[in-house]
């Protein structure tokens, strides 16, 4: 059975820093598509992140400069550092998982970014 489980969520002010993070169970972060998505409230999900099976990575423009995904394979966790965080960053961030013939979700950890 698949599991991810996301943590590192809270308040911060703008312009502090945060790292979120997500124990995967059942599944390899290593060998698999893994990525970041954000919901703000009263707007769809949007992707953030996302980093291959063979390492590529990639983050959406709104966060490039600030945010970095990473993953820490012996541990099976997937990372998102989030630095100079923004009012407009403030959303609930999820963990997924993806291959060819399957996705996962984990159920999300809140960001607040407010002074």
């Amino acid at each position: 059975q698949v599991r991810l489980v996301e943590s590192g969520g809270g308040l911060v002010q703008p312009g502090g820093s945060l790292r979120l993070s997500c124990a995967a169970s059942g599944v390899s972060v290593r060998l698999n598509g893994m990525a970041w998505y954000r919901q703000a409230p009263g707007k769809e999900r949007e992707l953030v992140a996302t980093i291959s099976s063979d390492d590529r990575s990639s983050v959406e423009d709104s966060v490039k400069g600030r945010f970095t995904i990473a993953r820490d394979n012996a541990k099976n966790i997937l990372y998102l550092q989030m630095n100079s965080l923004k009012v407009e960053d403030t959303a609930v961030y999820y963990c997924n998982m993806h291959s060819w013939d399957q996705q996962h979700w984990g159920q999300g950890t809140q960001v607040t970014v407010s002074a």
